[in-house]
């Protein structure tokens, strides 16, 4: 069995900066992978290099990102070496 260990969000987010992320969205499946711009207090997120993501499918590369807090069901790392992920935290 898969054990998740708990972060803190901030951190978590913070730590992320610079490095490749997907942020996975509470409505309709989408998912947006990119480069961790940006995060401010309330968490929101900025991308760049960003990719859109529908049910495991890419569909289009979308350059820079503005993702509203409340839009984010949780937000991953991306292994870039391997392409596998590596941590999930919920927000």
């Amino acid at each position: 069995m898969n054990k998740i260990d708990a972060l803190s969000p901030k951190p978590f987010l913070y730590g992320l900066k610079g490095k490749k992320i997907a942020v996975k969205l509470k409505w309709g499946g989408m998912e947006y992978r990119g480069i961790l711009a940006s995060v401010d207090s309330y968490m929101n997120i900025q991308l760049a290099a960003t990719e859109e993501w529908i049910d495991g499918s890419m569909m289009d590369t979308l350059g820079e990102v503005l993702i509203r807090c409340n839009n984010v069901l949780y937000v991953r790392g991306i292994d870039e070496s391997s392409s596998t992920e590596t941590k999930a935290e919920e927000i």
